[in-house]
């Protein structure tokens, strides 16, 4: 193993402050707080995750809402939706305005069942809090990231040369098989969430989204789900002369699919697995980020933190080549002071 490496940039933690979580629970009709506090209270409890934090030197986090209590689409209607996205929005601006020294940025919400709204929120975000990009769910209220309706939110940050994250979403309500009803030993959230974000990627790749807009980013969770695995199955699907002839998908592309997938950046949050990294890395290169998504461990974020910084350093690359996927691409990509 390689030398500690002093700055690490979390790009994919998780926090749900205060006052949204309680705004959310009413907007929502659950009971306030209830998640956060008795299972996952690292989520809102900032003494809690500074002394989780303060057990791995130079680790700050770029902040981006849970799902756990709920987004601001969710809500019953846009009003409450943006209102909700707002709220959340300056509690986290709030924290790296207090908190520097952990909090390098953060990231947006912004409420997707009203265009025009979540347009205002970006750039509200962006251009008043200085947050440095937007979270976006997969699916979209069951609508793919190609729908028409959320073209002018790629325009936007292609413009901004800023990044979207994308966070998978798969209920138990989804069953999986279509004689059951629901989902069984949470293969939703195990299996599903990877594939949801495998499916977005490729739908984004082949509607020419990527082809249209050349610097718009997008960080994925979970390692880039099943790309890097599966990169030769997609070469020979989508490459051969046969899908030419099947189907015109890739009239709308210019490159190899592969070059637009590899565009994609992808976090380390996989739960450690030096293995898999190397195989992530062995696609994505400097692409490849510091991501834990603490605190969805039972463990407070405190075991995916450390697995995930262990296995980081126990891949088979340069100290250089380490140093970038802890600290130095986020930096560049997010065009950060720190």
């Amino acid at each position: 193993m390689g030398l500690p490496h002093a700055l690490k940039i979390d790009v994919f933690p998780h926090i749900i402050p205060v006052k949204y979580m309680d705004a959310v629970a009413k907007a929502l009709n659950r009971p306030p707080r209830t998640q956060g506090r008795d299972q996952m209270p690292c989520l809102w409890d900032l003494d809690l995750r500074f002394r989780i934090m303060d057990k791995y030197e130079g680790l700050m986090q770029v902040l981006t809402l849970g799902m756990t209590a709920g987004m601001p689409e969710h809500a019953d209607d846009t009003q409450k939706s943006v209102d909700l996205a707002r709220l959340a929005n300056d509690e986290m601006a709030e924290l790296v305005m207090k908190y520097p020294d952990r909090f390098a940025a953060a990231v947006a919400s912004i409420p997707l069942n009203d265009m025009d709204a979540a347009l205002k929120e970006t750039d509200r975000a962006i251009k008043d809090l200085k947050f440095r990009g937007v979270q976006i769910l997969t699916p979209i209220q069951d609508k793919p990231l190609d729908s028409p309706e959320f073209l002018p939110l790629y325009e936007k940050m292609a413009g901004y040369n800023l990044p979207i994250w994308i966070h998978p979403a798969r209920s138990e309500e989804y069953p999986d098989y279509r004689t059951e009803n629901k989902s069984a030993y949470r293969i939703a959230s195990t299996f599903g969430w990877p594939y949801e974000t495998t499916a977005a990627m490729t739908r984004l790749v082949f509607s020419g989204i990527l082809e249209k807009h050349p610097d718009l980013k997008f960080i994925t969770h979970h390692a880039g789900g099943m790309v890097p695995f599966y990169a030769n199955r997609i070469a020979q699907f989508q490459d051969t002369d046969e899908m030419r002839r099947r189907g015109k998908h890739k009239e709308k592309l210019s490159r190899a699919p592969l070059d637009y997938f590899r565009r994609f950046y992808a976090d380390t949050a996989i739960n450690g697995n030096t293995q898999a990294l190397m195989l992530a890395y062995s696609f994505f290169g400097d692409h490849l980020l510091f991501g834990t998504d603490m605190p969805y461990d039972n463990a407070h974020g405190d075991r995916d933190i450390r697995e995930t910084i262990w296995a980081i350093e126990e891949m088979g690359i340069s100290e250089g080549e380490k140093k970038k996927i802890f600290g130095d691409s986020v930096r560049s990509l997010l065009r950060l002071p720190v």
